[in-house]
């Protein structure tokens, strides 16, 4: 397929900042995580987990909303907890910038 046959949502280019963290919580899991900031999003925050490849893009309605972090990150209860906790001091609200 070429490019002239692709049907482009969009495709732009932007700066960004991620923070690399490493941590381990009381259950011994250890967490290597990106997080990315970006214009995106309406202020969420892009989070990888690079040890297990999973991505997702996290506000603080999604962090509160009952086994979503277990689920997407496939943790048990006290790992998600421990990941929550963390996410809560790090994620910001919500900014809707086409308003």
């Amino acid at each position: 397929m070429s490019n002239q046959e692709l049907d482009y949502l969009y495709d732009t280019t932007e700066d960004t900042r991620t923070r690399f963290v490493s941590f381990i919580g009381e259950s011994m899991k250890r967490f290597d995580l990106a997080i990315t900031s970006s214009n995106r999003f309406y202020g969420k925050k892009l989070v990888t987990d690079i040890q297990m490849g999973k991505t997702a893009i996290l506000g603080p309605d999604d962090i509160s909303t009952e086994g979503y972090v277990e689920h997407i990150f496939k943790l048990n209860e006290e790992e998600a907890a421990e990941l929550i906790e963390f996410l809560e001091q790090i994620i910001g609200s919500v900014h809707f910038t086409d308003i």
